[in-house]
């Protein structure tokens, strides 16, 4: 083979533009956050680097380590809700208490894989369940390419069109096409503001944690939980509508071990991701699907840049226009949404299951602390049992009542003729 085309099979142009949407998309979402987050533990500037090093390293070596050897494109991200929750929680906790906290909600996710119980609850959800997740998931990014119409036009109109046109000459460079053209649109309008880019490189800084049962309750066991309903739950889904089935277990030990490893450094949750992953799942990371864990693997390699250029990433997209993210996330998702409606209403039996899960999915409402994701699935499988069961009964009912007589010539009663 020759060099060109080893490139050319080791980083594809789709997959590589997929892996840097996806990248784009999950940091611009969620980087506030967790600066947020780790400001509220009071760390000072090289902490926050050295968090956002420990993620961006914690989640390379997931994506590129998973995706290789199961040969699946398998995203991991750090945990948004989780950053939201620490944002909240950590205000007085001390760094190295809180650290501890990180560590044992990692434990945590580990047992949950070598024990294998949460597996067993992800095979128990139907196919269209899990297609109905994803599409209530994606929803919010698909309208926010045409809500984006309204104050930036300019970009995402172009952005759009770019990508129609794309699907119908060149269809796996269609999101390519539509993020080059995104670019030139932002630049003409002046919507960048490169002034605001500086150039810093992260170092690490280690936290010895310190265990305090108050801490590991109130923050650790919260972690956990939020992890796992709002990130881990669908982000399982997502792959499994998209097609692929995964060692849930295996992937939950090694990104719970990652996680334990590189917490003294800042990596308070690394998960599955949900909403980026589907960009990695879809036809425009590959056109052909056995090929698409390459997507996850670009995007891994992409996470490690944003870890080992911290603070310049994160004034990078404090200077990227904020229209042109969702604009080509959104047609980066387009593909997706579709396949996963079709899934979720094929089979009439369920449809009404699946409607009330992505209904409540893309409502986006958070109880507890935990995200719709868990609430719609929950909802869905809810709305499955009580129509099942009552389907059960009218079918029993029928089968118990008493035939009806056959109607016969001797039994029918005899006509009185008029005379």
């Amino acid at each position: 083979m020759s060099p060109l085309a080893r490139i050319r099979a080791t980083a594809p142009p789709s997959a590589v533009a997929a892996g840097l949407i996806a990248v784009t998309v999950g940091v611009t979402s969620a980087a506030a956050m967790v600066l947020t987050a780790a400001r509220a533990a009071g760390a000072d500037a090289r902490e926050v680097s050295s968090w956002m090093l420990a993620l961006g390293v914690g989640i390379a070596v997931t994506c590129v380590g998973l995706s290789l050897r199961h040969k699946v494109p398998i995203v991991t991200s750090w945990s948004t809700p989780g950053a939201a929750l620490l944002a909240t929680s950590l205000s007085g906790v001390p760094m190295e208490k809180a650290v501890g906290a990180f560590v044992f909600s990692a434990v945590l996710i580990m047992v949950s894989g070598l024990t294998g119980w949460f597996a067993r609850i992800m095979d128990r959800i139907p196919v269209p369940l899990a297609s109905a997740l994803l599409g209530g998931v994606l929803l919010e990014f698909g309208t926010g390419l045409f809500s984006q119409m309204g104050g930036s036009f300019a970009i995402a109109f172009p952005v759009f069109v770019l990508y129609l046109l794309g699907r119908r000459l060149l269809p796996r460079y269609a999101v390519l096409i539509a993020l080059g053209g995104g670019v030139v649109a932002s630049v003409l309008t002046g919507g960048w503001h490169l002034e605001r880019v500086r150039l810093s490189f992260a170092q690490p800084v280690f936290t010895a944690p310190e265990f305090d049962w108050k801490v590991l309750i109130s923050v650790g066991v919260p972690l956990f939980v939020v992890t796992m309903a709002s990130q881990n739950l669908p982000g399982v889904a997502v792959l499994r509508g998209s097609g692929y089935e995964v060692p849930v277990s295996s992937v939950l030990t090694w990104t719970g071990a990652v996680q334990a490893v590189l917490a003294p450094f800042g990596a308070f949750g690394i998960n599955l991701a949900a909403m980026t992953a589907a960009i990695c799942t879809g036809d425009g990371a590959h056109p052909d699907r056995q090929r698409r864990y390459l997507a996850a693997v670009w995007a891994g390699v992409f996470y490690l840049c944003v870890g080992l250029l911290g603070a310049t990433v994160a004034s990078l997209l404090t200077a990227m226009p904020h229209a042109l993210v969702l604009a080509v996330a959104g047609v980066g998702m387009l593909a997706t949404i579709e396949a996963s409606l079709a899934s979720a209403l094929s089979d009439p039996g369920s449809r009404e299951a699946a409607v009330v899960t992505f209904l409540a999915t893309a409502s986006g409402v958070t109880l507890l602390g935990i995200g719709s994701a868990f609430w719609g699935l929950l909802a869905g499988v809810l709305t499955s049992v009580i129509v099942s069961v009552g389907r059960r009964r009218g079918a029993a009912a029928s089968a118990s009542a008493p035939a009806p007589k056959p109607v016969t010539a001797a039994s029918r009663t005899p006509e009185r003729t008029s005379a």
